[in-house]
This record gives C-alpha cells, sequence and structure tokens, in this order.
C-alpha cells in the first residue's frame, strides 16, 4: 500500500493507492488533528485502510511550505521537517508537525515533497520572488500529469489560489496566492494592507489570512459564501465573478511564461472552488478554455502515486529530483 498526505489549509487528507490501482480516503479536520497523539494517528490510518503500518511500502507527504528543500527527500534526512521557518503566511494549528513527527518517528518509509522556491530548479526569472508554491500543489499537478498530457497549467482555487505550469512533464514555474490572484480568503498585500502593516493594525501573515475576496462582503469563510451561492445573494455571485476574474488572468499569465516551453494543451482546476459551476463557467468565459475539474482529493491522489512511482524506483517527479 502506498500513501500520500495533502496537508492543507484546513484539513489533513490522506489517499491509499494499493497494487491494484485503488484509491482508498479519509480527511481529518487540522483542528482535530492536533488533539491526536502519534499513536492515536497510526491507530487511525489503520482503521481507515484497514492496513497495518508494516504493509505500508511508501508515503509521500506534504509539509507547509517545503522551501528548505528542493529535493524529494527520505523524511529520515530532512532536517527542521523541509522548512526554513514556519513563521510567515499561513494558517498554523500543529496538525501537520504531528503527523510528520509521527511517521518519522514510526520509522515508516516515507519522502517530503519540497515547495517550489527561489532555489528551486525551475525557471529562474521567476526566482524574483522567494516563494511559488507550497509542495501539495505538486501533489495536484503529478495527479493531473496522470491523465496523460504532458503540458499543462493547473489552478488550485480554494481559500487561497495557487497556479503551475507544467512543460514536457516538468514544473517551470507557478505563483502564489501572496503574489498574484486572491482566494476566497487569502491574497496579496494591496496598499490598504501594507498601510495596515506599517501602521501596526495588523501583522503581514494577519493581513495575507484578510486579502481574499471576502474581505469586503459580509461572508466569514468559504463556508458562508457557498450557503450565500445557494440563496442566489448577489455579494456572493459577485465574489464568484471576481474569483474567476483574477484566477483567469493568472492562468492567462502562466500560459505567457509556458510559451517558452512548449504549447498550454490542458487547463486543470483543482480545490474547493473549482466544484462551484458558476466559477468553472466564468473561468471558461474569460479563457475560452474548457478547464478539466480536479476533486478535493487530488494533492492527495498525486502524492499517493508519486509514493508508489518512488518506491518503484523513479528518480524524478515533475523534474525534481528524487534522492533517498
Amino acid at each position: 500500500m502506498y500513501l500520500g498526505i495533502d496537508h492543507g489549509t484546513n484539513a489533513m487528507r490522506f489517499a491509499a493507492l494499493d497494487k491494484h490501482g485503488n484509491f482508498f480516503y479519509f480527511e481529518v479536520p487540522r483542528t482535530d488533528m492536533k488533539e491526536m497523539n502519534g499513536s492515536e494517528i497510526l491507530d487511525l490510518i489503520e482503521k481507515e485502510f484497514n492496513i497495518k503500518t508494516e504493509q505500508i511500502e511508501m508515503i509521500a507527504l506534504t509539509y507547509s511550505m517545503g522551501d528548505g528543500i528542493v529535493n524529494i527527500m527520505d523524511i529520515q534526512d530532512v532536517q527542521n521537517r523541509g522548512v526554513r521557518s514556519i513563521e510567515g503566511v499561513g494558517k498554523k494549528t500543529g496538525a501537520g508537525t504531528l503527523v510528520f513527527d509521527t511517521i518519522k518517528n514510526a520509522k515508516i518509509p516515507a519522502v517530503v515533497i519540497p515547495g517550489i522556491h527561489s532555489h528551486s530548479h525551475t525557471d529562474p526569472r521567476m526566482n524574483v520572488f522567494s516563494h511559488s508554491t507550497s509542495p501539495e500543489k505538486l501533489g495536484i499537478a503529478y495527479d493531473a500529469l496522470s491523465r496523460g498530457i504532458n503540458n499543462f497549467i493547473v489552478s488550485d482555487i480554494s481559500s487561497n489560489t495557487v497556479t503551475l505550469a507544467v512543460a514536457n512533464g516538468e514544473v517551470v514555474g507557478a505563483l502564489d496566492a501572496c503574489i498574484f490572484a486572491p482566494g476566497t480568503v487569502h491574497g496579496p498585500l494591496d496598499l490598504e494592507a501594507i498601510r495596515q502593516v506599517d501602521a501596526g493594525i495588523c501583522g503581514a501573515n494577519e493581513a495575507f489570512m484578510n486579502s481574499g475576496v471576502l474581505k469586503n462582503t459580509s461572508y466569514k469563510n468559504t463556508a458562508y459564501l457557498l450557503d450565500g451561492l445557494k440563496d442566489n445573494e448577489d455579494q456572493a455571485k459577485f465574489a464568484i465573478d471576481t474569483l474567476a476574474l483574477f484566477a483567469s488572468m493568472e492562468i492567462e499569465a502562466m500560459k505567457v511564461l509556458l510559451k517558452d516551453y512548449s504549447t498550454c494543451d490542458c487547463l486543470f482546476l483543482a480545490g474547493s472552488m473549482a466544484e462551484v459551476d458558476s466559477l468553472v463557467e466564468k473561468i471558461y468565459h474569460h479563457l475560452d478554455m474548457k478547464p478539466w475539474i480536479l476533486g478535493k482529493w487530488s494533492a492527495a491522489t498525486g502524492c499517493a502515486r508519486m509514493a508508489r512511482d518512488i518506491a518503484k524506483g523513479k528518480k524524478q517527479i515533475l523534474g525534481i529530483e528524487v534522492r533517498i
């Protein structure tokens, strides 16, 4: 059995891939996961997937920004869990740390997936930004790659928006939520946010976590937005229109990068908002390109595919060297 673990914004998602090619899934909210101990986590994995940990041949997991490593590495060889620091951009609960340490201490065969950042071996022009994407987006890209298309763009749209370009099966660049397109909750710091940070009204991370398209609405989070859509509320429809516009602009920007390498043969959308029909329709309208929709399990699924392929001897994933 091969496992993939997605360290998502709101939940830890687990995917298992058996020798027959069947996938199995479960997820735990990060707020619930942080209350568990290591033995409880291992028991949960065994129960949900009906296996013993000794039957796990490989796990591929993601952790935080993944900006401390540039290669896919054995978990036992990774320093500081593969990050430069846990401070900075994003929500911290401690759930990802607990899962990482549990797997490492249990000595289960596992690899850690890096993020894409200024030290990565992608298009050097993108290195003007310190960070481009966290590791779970590579899981999504690898899941997309399994569809048999080698040149594509994948945009993950949820609490934040992150878009990657893949050429000839390799990641060439990405744009994170703090750089360009906002998600529902997170987004880049505009002039007002910069002024608030400088005035000491809030910290930069707090500003980032309140710069999504919902900041000027009455909705507190994505769940409230989805409820508003069900009730056909005007501000919910406007939020979706705004989200679609910026996501489309970011996708179009990545198509410019991709022109230096290949054609763009397919557009994949992932994340919770990619399951909203009106958003998909708007993106189709803006780009005149029909997206292929990936589900919320895509990152964990892609990581499970990585675990299987690495265990079978593959030496590079999406152009990233495997060092185990």
